[in-house]
């Protein structure tokens, strides 16, 4: 009795320790959800759409120039008797104890188009930080395609490993008894152990497996910790089209990386034509007005007003301009071969996309044509060992065999899911 209350008091406290600790239940996840996540949890998506706010604000500073620019200003002086400034001027202005306030008004006229190329050249730099914005969504959305597919890879190739381990258990365990009635040698039991102690291997790595992947999928949605999710399975898409050439014309129309470029490139061109018109002249008016209520002696008016014009032209600076059209001009020919360079490398990523596709999908037939034979091949096998008609080697091998086809079968299918999530992304229709 007393033995029993203590064992009854021990499940018990057993049951109330662990009752903290189960394991909560995988949140149901689809595709779409994860991408959702992704978009609003991603700090690398987050960022990029900061810096593209912040390369539209250019746009406002550059355009500022268009207006004009006023300013207040409160003066008050306290001056020695006849004093005048007598260095560090060409002029010799007198020194009045006063208090005065006034505004200021500056505008420019004109600067025959250089604010203008200033500002094209801003917008066109906006535009292109807004397509690398859309690019970081882009490799935002194929990193979590990619591990939401090898997440459901991982927990398949666990499945099978854990019917693995079923299935050689009952082999070892039929392998033991029939040894045990001298129906079978040691070496039969042996064999049936160490097929069994590979599956429980291949167990343990898929289980490691599994769980590399979930990390992996947790960091792409943008959790710091790792989290469990229950997969959703997602159909499988279309095959891929017999050309490329229409995939890569759309590529080259679409691809945001391509884009951006190309808004960077005319970006570098209006600069080159803003650099230019350094030489052009300058012609801004001015205004100033004010009130003087404290001066000294009646030698200063109770209110000021002057207004007038300024033409600057540039004539020497020690060949500045001159370099810094050149260096503009470079720069505006090197984004030009930028451009060029890009085109080619996408042009080439799709092309190769669009051939992994196509052998992912052959794969599809491929793989379950196999696993149907190395199927039927163990149903023969075990069939044969039965009624000893052959030896546990050839059983083991029909095993093996089969585990392998099956594992080959479920990844043939994540694998063309991958690959066709990535020529999608070659194409530029992940947005």
């Amino acid at each position: 009795m007393i033995r029993r209350s203590f064992l009854t008091a021990g499940l018990i406290l057993a049951s109330m320790l662990a009752t903290p600790c189960r394991a909560q239940a995988p949140q149901k996840l689809t595709l779409a959800d994860a991408e959702a996540l992704a978009m609003k949890n991603h700090p690398s998506v987050q960022s990029a759409q900061l810096r593209a706010e912040a390369a539209k604000q250019l746009v406002t500073e550059v355009r500022s120039a268009y207006f004009p620019f006023a300013s207040a200003s409160l003066t008050g002086v306290e001056s020695s008797a006849d004093s005048r400034i007598a260095a560090g001027a060409l002029n010799n202005p007198l020194i009045f104890t006063r208090y005065s306030n006034g505004l200021t008004v500056n505008q420019l006229l004109t600067d025959f188009g250089r604010t203008h190329e200033l500002s094209k050249a801003a917008q066109s730099g906006a535009e292109a930080k807004s397509q690398s914005a859309v690019a970081t969504r882009a490799d935002i959305l194929l990193q979590v395609d990619r591990a939401y597919y090898r997440a459901q890879q991982a927990q398949t190739v666990l499945r099978v490993a854990q019917e693995t381990v079923k299935s050689r258990q009952l082999v070892s365990d039929q392998a033991t008894a029939l040894e045990k009635n001298k129906l079978k040698s040691s070496l039969d039991v042996s064999f049936a152990n160490v097929n069994l102690e590979e599956a429980k291997l291949l167990l343990v790595q898929a289980q490691n497996q599994m769980d590399a992947a979930f990390a992996d999928l947790s960091t792409a949605l943008g959790y710091p910790q790792q989290h469990t999710f229950d997969l959703e399975e997602q159909p499988l898409p279309a095959p891929p089209p017999p050309d490329p050439l229409p995939l890569i014309d759309e590529a080259l129309r679409q691809r945001p990386e391509l884009l951006g470029q190309r808004y960077s490139r005319d970006s570098a061109r209006y600069f080159a034509k803003a650099e230019r018109d350094l030489w052009l002249p300058t012609i801004s008016a001015a205004g100033s007005a004010g009130l003087t209520p404290v001066f000294q002696d009646n030698q200063l008016k109770d209110h000021y007003a002057a207004a007038g014009f300024n033409v600057n032209i540039p004539i020497f600076n020690g060949k500045l301009f001159n370099a810094r059209k050149a260096e503009a001009d470079l720069q505006a020919q090197a984004a030009d071969q930028d451009v060029r360079a890009l085109e080619d490398q996408i042009s080439h990523d799709v092309r190769t996309a669009w051939l992994n596709a196509n052998t992912a999908y052959q794969r599809l037939d491929l793989t379950d044509q196999l696993f149907r034979e190395a199927s039927m091949a163990l149903d023969l096998a075990q069939a044969r060992y039965k009624l000893g008609l052959s030896s546990i080697v050839e059983l083991s091998q029909a095993q093996l065999s089969q585990t392998e086809a099956e594992i080959q079968q479920a990844s043939a299918k994540y694998d063309y899911q991958i690959q066709n999530a990535m020529l999608n992304y070659e194409i530029g229709r992940r947005r």
